[in-house]
């Protein structure tokens, strides 16, 4: 089917044009290059998987409750309209909540596949071209999987969200090479990071788990890329140079704060935009959801060198100051782990009934 038959919403227009400014650069030196870097590469090369092999996609979804999570993740969840849903109605809600999430999540990924090209194409080292080509792909795996799950498992996508578009255009439309770094890599890939690390540690499902740890385990690595680039780069630049890469940070974590509120579920449900907004703002889950959000993102944008006092009372005004102390490190080896062990948990299964096969067939043998 289709995916335009699939939205909830209008999504619109089926092509998004982004005017592009900027060079294509090309290096001419093949031999050098940091060696965390070229490391970095390396491990991106031998990370690759097929997403067609590594994900069961035999698991069963119920399309009452697709992600697993708790109800309580829901804005209105204890109010009046909760109170008049029946189990069935509740069931649909979640289903769209559901597609709501993994459809930005889908969008992000297609903006990361974009954003990963342009670094290519307008990164002056080599270093960093090689292993942003690697990230391309990933980024294309991830579309994929998100992509055939909204398709197969819920039926139903959603446009994507005013805020994430409105950072997409302003990361890709600015000419200066190191912006989808910062826009892609730090901020909405942070967010995406803490959002996905949430579903995957509460959700009882096992294909939603395994989905997302398995891409958190590729996010990992293209955080670290991140990270490493612009510290780098950042060192030379002028204060007002980096005061105006501040600024972006400020505006864009305001829009990736303002993302993930689900009004535009709640307004196919006939709640208005206002009511659904004060819902979302009120809701003691969704506060607490939107400060982990900022753990990946915080303790990044302060590490590349980006913490001036007008950025640091933006994260005091938003509750997430403290989370410059987290240990960013800590949570992208956690994120590298959880996908190992998922992988070791199935294939220890797979080769516990792969014996029980072969003895029974033993058995039978032997009966005869």
């Amino acid at each position: 089917m289709p995916t335009y038959d699939l939205y909830a919403k209008d999504p619109g227009a089926s092509l998004w044009q982004v005017p592009a400014t900027g060079a294509a650069r090309f290096s001419w030196e093949y031999d050098e290059g940091r060696e965390r870097l070229l490391a970095l590469y390396q491990k991106g090369k031998d990370k690759q998987w097929d997403s067609q092999k590594r994900i069961d996609w035999e698991l069963e979804v119920d399309p009452c409750d697709p992600l697993g999570t708790p109800d309580k993740s829901i804005s209105i969840y204890g109010t009046p309209h909760w109170a008049r849903m029946n189990d069935r109605d509740k069931g649909e809600l979640r289903k769209h909540f559901a597609s709501w999430q993994f459809s930005q999540f889908l969008h992000g990924e297609q903006g990361a596949m974009v954003c990963a090209a342009r670094i290519v194409e307008s990164v002056p080292d080599l270093d960093a071209k090689l292993y942003s080509a690697t990230q391309t792909m990933d980024e294309a795996r991830h579309a994929e999987i998100y992509a055939r799950f909204l398709h197969e498992k819920i039926g139903m996508l959603y446009p994507v969200n005013d805020n994430l578009r409105s950072l997409l255009g302003d990361t890709l439309r600015d000419s200066r090479w190191d912006m989808p770094y910062l826009g892609m890599q730090v901020l909405i890939e942070g967010l995406a990071l803490a959002a996905f690390g949430m579903i995957r540690d509460t959700t009882d499902k096992p294909l939603p788990k395994q989905i997302l740890a398995y891409v958190m385990q590729d996010e990992a690595r293209h955080v670290a890329f991140g990270r490493m680039a612009l510290r780098d780069y950042y060192k030379q630049l002028t204060d007002a140079e980096l005061r105006e890469r501040e600024e972006f940070v400020i505006e864009g974590c305001y829009l990736m704060r303002d993302r993930l509120r689900g009004v535009e579920v709640l307004e196919n449900f006939g709640i208005p935009k206002a009511e659904a907004e004060e819902y979302s703002e009120r809701s003691e889950f969704l506060a607490l959801f939107r400060q982990l959000l900022f753990s990946r993102i915080v303790p990044c944008v302060k590490d590349i060198g980006l913490w001036g006092k007008r950025l640091q009372q933006a994260y005091v005004d938003m509750g997430v100051f403290d989370m410059g102390n987290s240990n960013l490190d800590l949570l992208m080896a956690q994120d590298e782990d959880l996908a190992e062990q998922l992988d070791a948990e199935r294939f220890a299964a797979e080769e516990k009934a792969r014996v029980a096969e072969v003895e029974e067939a033993i058995n039978a043998g032997a009966e005869t």
